[in-house]
């Protein structure tokens, strides 16, 4: 059992040396997380609507096909046609049943702004995409820093556990001898021997959690942690840092409502294209020659058209109404993330200020209990105390010392939270 302590003690120390590092396992879990994928469908969606934007100004072809039957269509005159008809010409007019094939060609030539508001508006979209996935993901680092912070505490109390039954075993040595020589009771080595399966219970817990803890973050990273421990990441420093996800997420949304503000303004504009028509059919556009002939005849047509769609005046106060509530929500949203970062900032800066203060009176409080252990075993071999008391000192160092490793861990915990908040 010794043995075993022993070999756990050793690879705890060499976790500081060869351990997967916190920064390490940021990156792993950001590349392995789902959302990560994201990036590439919003470029593609942004190339999408890009691309249909652009072929606004492409040539527009369409092709139609009609067949018709009408009740009247123009005739001569009753005196018209009795004139032509002495003269050997009949013209009927007109024929009821009608035929044409069609092509029509329209090129845009000013659309009021309307598809750079489209480009602009998919560009705008995007960003905010990206920006909300930044924001997902900046929320991902923190579970893994909460993960990561859990198992070195395990690691902590797991090591401390393991010098307290390499502490127990060495005075169960000494009391068993002590019981050969007739100088202790068997009682006495029950007593030690019953704290010790007890410790050894708690050390099994200890194992479950941290074994737990590990399976976590390994799914978080998407690979087994390469290494038994991982390593203790140094104090941080808190810099200048950029702005936080959150914040410019807000920004890009600010800035979708701006161009859905030049959106609006396109849509009051008339459009400007120009257009060419050709057809095959029946009549064709020299009705005279339609009137003497049943022949299909090829025409054509050139020109410039304007349309003025003047329902976006109707709703255009209410879609201004509504972008400015969207830009009064952004403010608040805004004033909501400052309050709670300050409030995080307070919280963190005074629980900061507590660990310093605990982790600088722990080195202290582990070298007096530990002064005060050695004394009550040598106390213990010369009769003054007993073997309750003994434990008990053997507990309080054990605390001592775990309470120490703790409030060390905390403290970086602690401030790379505050990092977090900050973005630094």
């Amino acid at each position: 059992m010794k043995r075993i302590v022993l070999i756990l003690l050793a690879a705890a120390s060499m976790t500081t040396l060869r351990g997967q590092t916190l920064d390490e396992c940021r990156r792993l879990a950001r590349e392995h997380y789902p959302e990560i994928r994201q990036y590439d469908l919003i470029t593609q969606s942004e190339q999408y609507d890009l691309s249909n934007a652009a072929r606004a100004w492409i040539p527009q072809v369409s092709l139609s096909g009609q067949a018709s039957w009408q009740n009247a269509t123009s005739t001569f005159p009753g005196a018209l046609g009795e004139i032509l008809a002495s003269r050997g010409m009949q013209m009927e007019g007109i024929r009821r049943e009608q035929y044409r094939a069609a092509i029509d060609v329209s090129q845009t030539i000013w659309d009021g702004g309307h598809s750079r508001a489209a480009k602009e508006m998919a560009q705008a979209e995007a960003a905010e995409m990206r920006r909300q996935t930044e924001v997902d993901l900046y929320a991902l680092q923190s579970r893994v820093d909460d993960l990561y912070f859990g198992i070195l505490l395990l690691d902590e109390r797991r090591t401390q556990t393991a010098a307290q039954i390499n502490l127990l075993e060495s005075n169960l040595a000494r009391m068993r001898s002590c019981i050969a020589n007739g100088l202790a009771t068997r009682s006495d080595a029950d007593a030690v021997e019953a704290e010790l399966l007890t410790v050894h219970q708690t050390l099994e817990q200890i194992e479950a959690s941290r074994a737990s803890y590990r399976r976590m973050l390994e799914i978080f990273i998407g690979q087994p942690l390469t290494t038994e421990g991982l390593e203790r990441p140094v104090e941080p420093t808190l810099g200048d840092g950029s702005p936080h996800s959150e914040l410019a997420l807000l920004e890009a949304r600010a800035q979708r409502i701006n161009v859905r503000h030049k959106a609006l303004n396109s849509a009051l504009m008339p459009h400007f294209s120009a257009f060419a028509q050709g057809y095959f059919g029946y009549p064709g556009l020299d009705m005279f020659q339609s009137m003497m002939s049943t022949d299909g005849t090829l025409n054509a047509l050139v020109g410039v058209r304007m349309s003025w769609n003047i329902g976006a005046f109707y709703t255009r106060r209410n879609d201004l109404g509504k972008l400015r509530t969207a830009r009064q929500q952004i403010g608040i949203q805004r004033d909501i993330f400052d309050f709670n970062t300050r409030l995080q900032t307070t919280r963190e800066e005074g629980e900061i200020a507590r660990l310093r203060k605990a982790v600088d009176s722990d080195t202290r409080i582990v070298e007096l209990r530990r002064a005060v252990r050695m004394a009550a075993e040598s106390q213990l071999e010369n009769g003054v105390i007993n073997t309750t008391d003994l434990l008990r000192k053997i507990t309080d160092e054990t605390s001592a010392t775990l309470n120490r490793s703790t409030h060390e861990i905390e403290l970086l915990q602690a401030l790379y939270q505050l990092k977090h908040a900050l973005n630094r």
